[in-house]
C-alpha cells in the first residue's frame, strides 16, 4: 500500500495553490524556514536526521524503510 510520493516541484505547486507559503508550512509543523527550503531545493538529500523527517512531512519521501 505505497503512497504516492510527490517532487519538490508539486510541493511548491500545492502551497502556492492552497495559498500558503513554505515559511507558514515551517512554522505550522516546527520547522526552520531554512531547513524546509534546503529540502526543497536540494541542498539537504533528507536520508536522515531533521532534514528527512521534513521531507516526509512534506510528502517527498516515504517514513517506511526502503528494501535492501
Amino acid at each position: 500500500m505505497a503512497t504516492r510520493l510527490l517532487t519538490p516541484t508539486q510541493v511548491k505547486q500545492r502551497f502556492r495553490a492552497a495559498g500558503i507559503t513554505v515559511t507558514q508550512w515551517a512554522e505550522e509543523h516546527g520547522y526552520t524556514r531554512n531547513a524546509v527550503y534546503r529540502v526543497l531545493n536540494g541542498f539537504d538529500k533528507a536520508n536522515y536526521g531533521k532534514a528527512h523527517e521534513i521531507a516526509v512531512a512534506l510528502g517527498i519521501k516515504s517514513s517506511e524503510p526502503l528494501a535492501a
